[in-house]
């Protein structure tokens, strides 16, 4: 049983450490001049130019299923 709650709390504490990183990077896809992440798209060549990554004040479908998932979670 102690065997089991270790395994549960070093998976916790690696996916909170993953979380992190990821958060602190912010970048998730990097091609030449070329980067996106979360909130925008980014394009660097003669002029450095961002875009949000989401259209008409929608937000992208990754952020809805996040606030979905939160929202019918049982307590």
């Amino acid at each position: 049983m102690l065997l089991l709650l270790l395994g549960i709390i070093v998976l916790h504490v690696t996916v909170l450490v993953l979380l992190f990183v990821s958060t602190i990077v912010s970048q998730w896809l990097v091609n030449g001049g070329h980067t996106a992440d979360l909130w925008q798209n980014c394009t660097s060549g003669s002029i450095f130019h961002c875009l949000t990554s989401s259209t008409n004040g929608e937000r992208s479908p990754a952020i809805r299923a996040v606030a979905a998932s939160c929202f019918y979670s049982p307590p």
